[in-house]
This record gives C-alpha cells, structure tokens and sequence, in this order.
C-alpha cells in the first residue's frame, strides 16, 4: 500500500483538496483496522465528530479509483446451514 505522503501527492496531482478530514481518513484507512465504510467512519468520527459519512464514501471512491483500495465482497453461509438444517424447514 503506497505511503500517506504518496497518496496525498497523487491528491493534490489530481486537483483534489487534501483537508484536514481527508487526512484523518487517510490515517483511519492506512491503519487498516477495519472492514467496511462504517467502521472507517466510527473511527474517523472519534478523532473529528465533524466528518460526515458522505465524506468517508467519497474518499473511499476515490482511493479506490486511484488504486489504493480494492471493493471485496465476501459470503459465507448462515449459523443454521452449517448444523445442517435446511432453510424453509
């Protein structure tokens, strides 16, 4: 995963504003400690109550079509399934 300093160049290369909340994101995202757009948000809301979940989405997009993110989807099979009952049952 590229460097803060990287990302924010490759920002600023692109015309975006890198504000303070950007920053924040940036150092939630970079930290790793998360699975989705909600928890980046809670973590990010901790350090500035201010930043919008809208905010957080739109960083993400970006960071994902500048490379620095992948989206992932991932599936498993309810508690049920596994014991062997069937659905509808």
């Amino acid at each position: 995963m590229p460097r803060k300093d990287q990302i924010i160049k490759e920002l600023q290369k692109n015309g975006r504003r890198v504000t303070q909340q950007r920053r924040i994101l940036l150092d939630v995202i970079l930290n790793g400690k998360w699975t989705c757009c909600k928890e980046i948000y809670y973590e990010a809301s901790k350090l500035d109550p201010s930043i919008g979940r809208a905010t957080v989405y739109r960083m993400v997009n970006t960071l994902e079509e500048m490379g620095v993110l992948r989206r992932s989807y991932r599936y498993c099979l309810p508690p049920d399934h596994k014991k062997g009952r069937q659905i509808g049952a």
